[in-house]
C-alpha cells in the first residue's frame, strides 16, 4: 500500500460563478479501493473528468507513476491505462458483448471476430461471468448485465487505475455482491479502484480508504476502520445530521386514490388505498413491478382491467395527460430521460406542464412564467445563480427539485415518487424528505417507491410489498422491520 500510483496536487477549476476542484490535493495508492464521497457538487465528477482528461484544469499537478502532467488527454489517460466507468453506459446496443469490449482496438485491416469473441470468454471467464455469451447483442442485456460488460471493457484493456462512478445504481444486492468480488479480485491484482458512490454501506463494505470533498474542496481522508457513518455525513455535509428523516405532525385524511384488482404491464390484481395526508411505500425486490404499477397509475403503459379512483370518482387513465388532468404526477426513476429537459432552463422545465394556464393565446406568459418559476425556485431552495440555467448544470439533488416543481405546477394532488433519492447525496436527501413531508401536511397524498430499506422504513406511514407483480402484503406503521418486509418481497409468506 506504499505505492502512489496517481497523484493530485493543487488541482484547482473554475466555472463561470463556480470553483468546482479548489487547491485539492489527493494520493491513491497501488491495489487500493479508494472511495471518493461528498454531497451533489462536491466537485466529485469535476476531479473524476480531470484525472480521465476529459477536463483541463486552470492549476496544479496530476502525476501518474512517475510522469508529471500539467493536464491530461483522454488519450494520454488511455496511456496511462486510466479507465472510467460513468453511472449511463458507454455501450453500443447494437453491437455484441465481444464487440463492446474490444471496442476502438485495432488489430489489423479487417475484423477478426473468433479473436474479439475468444477475448470476451477469457475477461469474462477471469471474471467468474459465465451467464452473458460474447454473441449477444448488448441491448438485449438487462442493466446489471452491462454493467458487467463495462467492468469487462475495462479489465480488457488493463486497466491500472479503474474509476467506478455509482456502480450499484442498476443492481439488486445479489449483484452487487458480484460486483464487489470482481472489485476484490482486480484489487489483488494490484489495480486501484477508485469508488464513488452515495450509498455508505457499500463504502464500508468494499473500501480500504475514503475521502471526503466538500464544495469542491478536500475535506479529509480517513481509513475505513477508523471511521463511521456519522463520521463521514458529518464531514460531507459540514454540520451533524440529528435525525434521518423529519417528523410528521398529520394523520390520514380522506381517501384520495383507490386502486381495484389492477392488471397490466406484468402486474396482476393490485388493489390498495392511499389517503390524503399519508406517505405509502411501495417495496418490493428488482423485477416485482413496482415501477410497473407508477406507469400504470400514470396512463404511461396500458391498463389491460381493473379500476382506478381518485377523489371516489372512477377515471380513465389512457395517457399521462389524463392522469395529470386527475391531479396525478408521477417524478419518475430517471430524472435525467424521463424527468427533466437537461437542455432546457429550470424556469422552462417548471411551467412546462401547465403552459394553458400562463399562456395568452398561442403565447407564453412571460412575467407569469418568471412568477411562477422563481415562487417554486423559493419554496423547494433550487439552489442556482439563475433560474435560466440549464438544468444540466444542476446537481442531481436541485435536479430533482426541478422535477418535483414540474409536477407541483400541473396541481398534483396525488404523487407517485419512483426512486426520490436516488443518486442524490446525504445532505439533499434530507430536502427532499422535508419536502415530501410539508407536502403531506398540506393534504397530498404521495405513493412512494424504493429500493432503500431504511428510507423505506423511515419515511412510510404504510408498506405494500409486490412480488412478482402482486401485493404479497401490507404492513402498518407498528408492523415496519425490515425482516418483514423482505419475507414479503421474497414471496415467503
Amino acid at each position: 500500500m506504499d505505492d502512489i500510483v496517481l497523484s493530485i496536487k493543487g488541482i484547482t477549476k473554475r466555472y463561470p460563478g463556480v470553483t468546482a476542484l479548489d487547491d485539492v490535493s489527493l494520493e491513491f495508492h497501488k491495489g487500493e479501493v479508494h472511495a471518493l464521497v461528498g454531497e451533489n457538487g462536491a466537485g466529485k465528477s469535476t476531479l473524476i473528468k480531470v484525472i480521465s482528461g476529459a477536463v483541463t484544469p486552470d492549476s496544479g499537478e496530476i502525476i501518474v507513476g512517475t510522469k508529471g502532467y500539467t493536464s491530461l488527454t483522454p488519450h494520454q489517460a488511455k496511456e496511462e491505462h486510466i479507465e472510467v466507468i460513468y453511472q449511463e453506459f458507454n455501450l453500443v446496443d447494437s453491437l455484441s458483448v465481444a464487440e463492446n469490449i474490444s471496442f476502438g482496438e485495432r488489430s489489423g485491416t479487417f475484423v477478426n471476430f473468433s479473436q474479439m469473441e475468444n477475448k470476451a470468454l477469457e475477461v469474462l471467464g477471469m471474471m467468474g461471468i459465465t451467464q452473458i455469451s460474447p454473441k449477444t447483442q448488448v441491448g438485449k442485456l438487462p442493466s446489471s448485465q452491462k454493467q458487467l460488460i463495462e467492468i469487462a471493457k475495462s479489465v480488457s484493456r488493463d486497466a491500472k487505475i479503474l474509476i467506478m462512478d455509482e456502480p450499484s445504481a442498476p443492481l439488486s444486492v445479489a449483484e452487487v455482491d458480484k460486483m464487489f468480488e470482481i472489485v476484490r479480485m482486480l484489487k489483488n491484482k494490484g489495480v486501484t479502484i477508485i469508488y464513488i458512490s452515495h450509498r455508505l454501506d457499500e463504502i464500508f463494505s468494499i473500501a480500504d480508504r475514503v475521502t471526503v470533498m466538500r464544495d469542491g474542496k478536500y475535506i479529509a481522508t480517513k481509513l475505513i476502520s477508523e471511521t463511521g457513518t456519522q463520521e463521514l455525513i458529518a464531514l460531507m455535509v459540514g454540520r451533524e445530521l440529528k435525525e434521518s428523516y423529519p417528523v410528521r405532525n398529520c394523520e390520514p385524511g380522506t381517501e384520495a386514490l383507490k386502486v381495484e384488482e389492477l392488471c397490466g404491464n406484468g402486474d396482476s390484481g393490485i388493489s390498495f388505498t392511499l389517503h390524503r395526508g399519508e406517505i405509502l411505500g411501495i417495496a418490493g425486490l428488482v423485477g416485482a413491478g413496482r415501477t410497473e404499477l407508477a406507469r400504470l397509475l400514470f396512463g404511461a403503459d396500458k391498463l389491460d382491467s381493473g379500476s382506478i379512483f381518485v377523489n371516489n370518482r372512477k377515471v380513465e387513465l389512457h395517457l399521462p395527460g389524463d392522469a395529470l388532468c386527475c391531479g396525478i404526477g408521477l417524478i419518475p426513476e430517471d430524472r435525467k430521460q424521463q424527468g427533466c429537459f437537461l437542455e432546457k432552463a429550470i424556469d422552462w422545465n417548471c411551467v412546462i406542464s401547465c403552459l394553458k394556464s400562463i399562456s395568452r393565446g398561442l403565447f407564453v406568459d412571460e412575467e407569469q412564467q418568471k412568477i411562477l418559476s422563481d415562487s417554486y425556485r423559493e419554496k423547494l431552495e433550487i439552489k442556482t445563480p439563475t433560474m435560466r440555467q440549464l438544468v444540466k448544470n444542476l446537481s442531481g439533488g436541485n435536479q430533482q427539485k426541478v422535477v418535483i416543481a414540474k409536477t407541483l405546477a400541473a396541481n398534483s394532488d396525488i404523487l407517485i415518487f419512483d426512486e426520490p433519492t436516488r443518486g442524490i447525496d446525504v445532505g439533499a436527501k434530507q430536502e427532499i424528505y422535508k419536502l415530501m413531508c410539508e407536502m403531506v401536511e398540506n393534504g397530498k397524498a404521495i405513493l412512494m417507491i424504493t429500493s432503500d430499506m431504511q428510507e423505506l422504513l423511515g419515511m412510510s406511514d404504510r408498506i405494500i410489498v409486490l412480488y412478482k407483480g402482486q401485493i404479497s402484503g401490507e404492513l402498518r406503521k407498528e408492523e415496519f422491520s425490515q425482516e418483514k418486509v423482505l419475507e414479503y418481497a421474497s414471496g415467503i409468506q
